[in-house]
């Protein structure tokens, strides 16, 4: 569930590419010697019975692996917890975003420790739903608001794009139902 381990080449070489930076193999060697055993502390570690929200959010990327260029899932679990605190839960990688590896999410979150979760925000990926109430199921989950806008506008003509997101920002920066309906119309 976790993904598999970068080289110490695959780690300079993106530490190069992305940073400008440049160690030695013995300060690779060094430096992944103190972070990994910290990293495989920290994904396992218990968490609070109860968040307040909760953001699941795939991130997708190509790495080259086996002399081929792939795509990966990067599955991010982020938080608010019931003081008010952010907080990263979790990790994960898997070849691609998918309803049944979110559920293997939950059942993590929930082998941690996890409860409950007041509100819930997802992508709306068919079945994302139906795996968080699986798990959760006095969880609300909401679609976020960045993906929602997102999925409109990939069906809008690149001529109308600039009057759609002006009329989708006016209701979306409403301060309630009444006021966004009257800027629909």
């Amino acid at each position: 569930m976790y993904g598999k381990v970068m080289s110490y080449n695959d780690i300079k070489k993106y530490l190069s590419e992305i940073y400008c930076l440049s160690f030695s193999p013995a300060q690779m060697t060094e430096i992944t010697d103190q972070i990994i055993p910290e990293l495989e502390e920290w994904q396992p570690r218990p968490l609070d019975q109860i968040y307040a929200i909760v953001w699941f959010d795939a991130i997708h990327y190509k790495v080259k692996e086996n002399s081929r260029i792939t795509t990966k899932a990067l599955y991010n679990v982020f938080a608010v917890n019931m003081e008010g605190q952010r907080e990263l839960l979790g990790i994960y990688v898997s070849e691609s975003e998918s309803a049944s590896f979110w559920l293997s999410v939950m059942q993590d979150l929930q082998l941690r420790g996890v409860e409950d979760m007041l509100v819930a925000y997802t992508d709306n990926l068919k079945g994302f739903s139906e795996a968080i109430s699986s798990i959760f199921p006095q969880t609300i989950v909401q679609s976020c608001i960045v993906h929602q806008v997102r999925n409109t506008l990939k069906y809008v003509a690149r001529k109308d794009y600039r009057s759609l997101v002006d009329d989708m920002k006016a209701i979306y920066t409403c301060a309630g139902i009444e006021q966004a309906e009257v800027k629909l119309t």
